[in-house]
């Protein structure tokens, strides 16, 4: 399996990237940060300067239905904030 699931477009992802060349992925929950830099200058011909993750856990819900009361939750991901050498951008609609 792929050490990259998916890029994070948001608002906030796209504000960092124009202004600090960093840029969100959601990874593997095993990757550790050497293995998402190599990832990451494999996939796009960058050179990495920084990577940080966060683990963001489980969002449980409840719905009170008139079967009864439902509960679920979300799935655990990793995310990685990937900063990018200065003058490098990552073009990441491209590849969609």
């Amino acid at each position: 399996m792929s050490i990259l699931i998916k890029p994070i477009i948001t608002e906030k992802a796209t504000a960092d990237s124009e202004l600090y060349n960093r840029y969100g992925f959601v990874v593997d929950r095993n990757a550790n940060k050497v293995e998402i830099r190599k990832a990451v200058e494999a996939a796009y011909g960058v050179s990495v300067t920084k990577v940080r993750t966060i683990n963001v856990r489980p969002d449980r819900k409840t719905r009170y239905t008139k079967t009864g009361m439902i509960t679920g939750k979300t799935s655990a991901i990793k995310k990685a904030i990937v900063q990018v050498a200065e003058g490098e951008v990552i073009d990441l609609y491209s590849n969609l």
